[in-house]
């Protein structure tokens, strides 16, 4: 049996409680599950852990809990470690001047509009115990032009044209239109006009994919 002392936070998501609030009195009727990307996370120098477990209860019901010693989640921290657990990767977010909230994910196979309704249900009720502050929460599929955050997004779309603007100059150019030839060591090797670039990692400011259309 779960003490209040040690539960922080309790979430339920059962399929069919869409908009309804979580059942609090359920925390006792599981036993505590690490998810698989379970770990400690030593964010500064005063010990502040975080992590996730997950139950299965006995009525089908899934939980989340997130002990929190102190302080509270920010939006990057929370969809980095619920999102992967429930199946979905974050290709990124942005929450705008007038408080939306939009949050882009993919998966193998794309995005239904099912998966959509599961992880609006599963953050809403995330960020309402974490206290997030937000207007309007919006979930999508990151589309054709998907952008390219970090290294293992160029080694997947190796072969496909990329849009790269750079945060320094690379011969006097910062704007790229080209194919990705490959990312090895952190480092983006683009093919444009008859001509190679190598671009590192951290001197890319934006990049997206580049959608070919063929008729």
């Amino acid at each position: 049996m779960l003490s209040d002392g040690l539960v922080k936070r309790l979430i339920l998501c059962p399929a069919n409680s869409f908009g309804k609030k979580p059942d609090h009195r359920a925390k006792n009727q599981g036993r505590l599950k690490p998810l698989k990307f379970n770990r400690f996370s030593f964010l500064s120098k005063h010990d502040i852990i975080r992590k996730i477990f997950q139950v299965k209860l006995r009525n089908g019901h899934r939980a989340i809990f997130l002990f929190s010693p102190e302080g509270k989640m920010d939006i990057q921290q929370i969809l980095d470690k619920t999102l992967p657990g429930l199946g979905y990767e974050l290709v990124d977010f942005e929450l705008t001047a007038q408080g939306i909230l939009r949050v882009f994910i993919d998966k193998e196979g794309g995005i239904t509009v099912e998966d959509c309704a599961t992880v609006s249900n599963h953050l809403s009720r995330l960020f309402m115990v974490e206290d997030i502050d937000y207007k309007n929460l919006e979930i999508s599929s990151p589309g054709l032009d998907r952008p390219l955050k970090k290294a293992a997004d160029f080694v997947r779309f190796a072969g496909q044209q990329a849009k790269i603007k750079t945060r320094l100059p690379i011969d006097g150019q910062k704007n790229f239109i080209g194919r990705i030839e490959a990312c090895e060591n952190d480092i983006v090797t683009l093919s444009f006009d008859g001509k190679t670039a190598s671009i590192e990692i951290n001197n890319i400011d934006k990049a997206r994919l580049k959608p070919e259309f063929k008729f």
